[in-house]
């Protein structure tokens, strides 16, 4: 998946970072809370890990506990992403030296994760 942001040349993908790194990932950035269960850091070849960029650890247990409340969840991050600590994290991102950004997540839901709601998040941004 790609997205462009406004004006900028940054182009945004999402990966799962289990899987294999690829030349073409560009900076590859974690945006999960904790670090991928198994991997080592040079297994996961994470360039940059951005902690406060992922939902907090109270949202992230709800989104678990409903499956069925994507909608719900996703507004509730768009708000966490509001706060002080996450816009310095989106900052650090949006001044990161790549045309190309990997958006990387540990869930095994590809289509619904904190990745994908980033994603769309930044899409509108």
């Amino acid at each position: 998946m790609r997205a462009r942001q406004g004006g900028s040349a940054k182009s945004y993908r999402l990966k799962r970072v289990y899987a294999p790194a690829a030349p073409d990932d560009g900076l590859r950035v974690l945006v999960d809370r904790l670090w991928p269960r198994g991997l080592t850091k040079a297994e996961a070849g994470v360039d940059l890990w951005l902690r406060d960029i992922a939902p907090s650890h109270a949202l992230r247990r709800q989104a678990h506990g409903d499956p069925d409340g994507w909608e719900a969840f996703t507004a509730a991050y768009a708000e966490e992403l509001k706060g002080e600590a996450a816009q310095s994290a989106l900052g650090a991102l949006a001044q990161a030296d790549a045309a190309v950004v990997t958006l990387l997540f540990a869930a095994k839901d590809e289509a619904r994760n904190n990745a994908v709601a980033l994603l769309d998040w930044l899409r509108v941004r």
